[in-house]
Formats: C-alpha cells, sequence, structure tokens
C-alpha cells in the first residue's frame, strides 16, 4: 500500500475535530487536526497535504481570513469550507476564495466519502 493521503482538518471544537479526525483515519487518509488558521498556516510551513477542510467561524483567524492567506501565499490545496452557516453570500464569498466546496456540519458524515472520492488526486483504501 502507499502512502496515505494527508487531509488538514481545521475546527476550534475539539470534540468535533477529534470526531472528524476518526472518520477520517476510518476512509484511509491521514489527518492533521489544526485548533486554528494559524495553525493550518503553520503546518503548511513543514508538511505538504492534499486537502483540507476548514471551519468559518474560529477564533483569532476566521475561515475567510485564513482563505485569504492561503490565496496571498499561492497555497493550492483543494479546501473544503465545513461550517454551521447555511448562508448564501457567506457560501459565495467562500467560493471567489477558491474553496472546491461547502458543506455544512450537521451534513459532513454522511458526505464524507465522496467529498474524499471527488477531491483527493487518486484512490484511497478505507479501513472500515
Amino acid at each position: 500500500m502507499g502512502d496515505l493521503f494527508k487531509v488538514a482538518i481545521v475546527d476550534d471544537d475539539p470534540r468535533l475535530r477529534k470526531l472528524i479526525v476518526e472518520e477520517m483515519i476510518d476512509e484511509g487518509v491521514n489527518a492533521f487536526p489544526c485548533e486554528t488558521g494559524l495553525k493550518l498556516l503553520q503546518l503548511l510551513e513543514r508538511e505538504s497535504v492534499d486537502l483540507i477542510f476548514l471551519d468559518l467561524m474560529m477564533p483569532e483567524m476566521d475561515g475567510f481570513a485564513c482563505l485569504k492567506e492561503l490565496k496571498d501565499r499561492s497555497i493550492t490545496v483543494p479546501v473544503i469550507v465545513v461550517t454551521a452557516l447555511n448562508d448564501e453570500t457567506k457560501r459565495l464569498q467562500a467560493n471567489d476564495l477558491g474553496v472546491v466546496d461547502y458543506i455544512l456540519k450537521p451534513d459532513l458524515f454522511e458526505h464524507l466519502p465522496e467529498l474524499l472520492d471527488q477531491h483527493l488526486p487518486g484512490p484511497r483504501v478505507p479501513r472500515k
């Protein structure tokens, strides 16, 4: 088996972050939890990732500021916004900043396998 895909999980809620990480492991990817956008940027200085799951509402640096910083740094890793904000304006704002998908938190676990299949650069081997 080759190297596993690397996915960053950026969310300030420690319980949700842990659940997402556990699901990622079950789906056959390496998960890198980050509690803030700043932690994500620090991670990306030392580690390459294949995909980023990013919350919008976080302290220090919200998801939009993080998306702008990724763009300013020419980081082209695909970003999926995972948020509680069911707001078309926020969705359009995120799309303008280059996100590849926008999913509401309650729908994440149901759609996780297809999100990974759609946005990772190759097949993965789920551990389920």
